[in-house]
């Protein structure tokens, strides 16, 4: 197998084996709704295949940026119409991330100025930047198991408006230092119940949304992200990272969901055991894989396809451009989150 080789992912048909992965750009408009650039800037983007979108918040206590996107009202709904409308036409296919952020969040960037929710009231001793600057993250509230039953409740609409908005099924956010990931973590989950303590009970909240959406739009529609390992937040699962994540993927993989998104750490071991445990499409993101090597993991059978994040972000071509050898644009940091047309919609692309 190679990169250009075409490969069915639930029900879509792709032409090559490259994604776009998803990436934070923190330009939706103040109640959630996609700004009105995204259309053009996710479409794009079409020629990559299959875009998964920057993390979409699945409801109000879910947002923990200022101008993150959301999908669960009609306005928001209306606003990704947009979107996924935009890539269809222009040949692509769109899954909507659903990124709770758990404990990574401020009072200060969400409308209803609430604290934030997490498995339990530890704060992740870092700082977020706000409109008031960069200010510590607030010690969270820890959710009652109504709440938790509650929030797979809202991971279910919101994936349920997600299909109504056009998109071609939904990514759930289990990486990153976010909510999932607090579940799975010993440093951020301290429950006695049956949502923490084993590793059975920590990776229940992940498997209960999964099987959630699942029931709600279909396996095909529905794909799950992790980061086993990472440290983002202050997450620290330590010696149990790769117990977690074999049992997680082992309780996954009978959902039969169109694919999993492994963000790659450095335990090599551990993503040749997700492999054969995994049983559909797996989707590898490496931070730093050269360009040289994109297409190593498939070739070796590790991965059936590889996820792609500055590269898309700096060049709306990426595709075309690597299939001729063409070179890049180098992506501008300073505007990744900056609002505005300036490094959003105005890379160039090839003559």
């Amino acid at each position: 197998m190679n990169i250009w080789d075409p490969i069915e992912v639930g029900h879509m048909q792709l032409e090559h084996r490259i994604a776009m992965a998803p990436m934070t750009r923190s330009r939706a408009e103040a109640n959630g709704t996609p700004g009105a650039m995204a259309a053009a800037y996710y479409s794009q983007r079409a020629s990559m295949g299959l875009l998964i979108t920057e993390g979409t918040q699945p409801s109000d206590d879910g947002q923990g940026y200022t101008n993150t996107p959301g999908i669960y009202t009609d306005a928001h709904v209306e606003g990704w119409k947009r979107v996924t409308s935009a890539v269809h036409a222009a040949g692509g296919y769109l899954f909507i991330q659903l990124m709770h952020v758990g404990r990574m969040a401020h009072p200060d960037n969400t409308p209803h100025h609430r604290r934030p929710v997490a498995p339990s009231a530890i704060a992740a001793a870092q700082k977020i930047f706000t409109p008031a600057g960069m200010q510590d993250m607030a010690t969270p509230h820890a959710l009652a198991k109504e709440e938790i039953r509650a929030t797979v409740r809202d991971f279910r609409h919101a994936a349920s408006r997600a299909i109504e908005a056009g998109a071609d099924g939904v990514e759930i956010h289990g990486a990153n230092g976010y909510l999932i990931q607090q579940f799975l973590s010993p440093n951020a989950n301290l429950r006695t119940d049956e949502y923490g303590g084993s590793i059975v009970n920590r990776t229940r909240f992940a498997v209960e949304v999964a099987e959630a959406i699942a029931s709600e739009i279909g396996a095909e529609r529905t794909a799950f992200r992790l980061s086993p390992g990472s440290t983002l937040g202050g997450i620290d699962e330590g010696a149990q990272t790769a117990v977690i994540y074999r049992e997680l993927v082992a309780r996954l993989a009978p959902l039969q969901l169109a694919y999993l998104h492994v963000a790659q750490g450095t335990d090599e071991n551990l993503l040749k055991d997700i492999r054969r445990l995994w049983p559909s499409t797996l989707l590898v993101n490496r931070p730093n894989r050269t360009l040289e090597a994109i297409g190593a993991d498939i070739e070796s059978g590790l991965a059936d396809m590889v996820s792609v994040a500055r590269w898309a972000l700096a060049n709306p071509d990426f595709v075309k451009r690597l299939r001729i050898g063409a070179p890049l644009n180098a992506a501008d940091p300073t505007t990744f989150f900056a609002g505005g047309a300036r490094g959003y919609i105005d890379y160039p692309v090839l003559a």
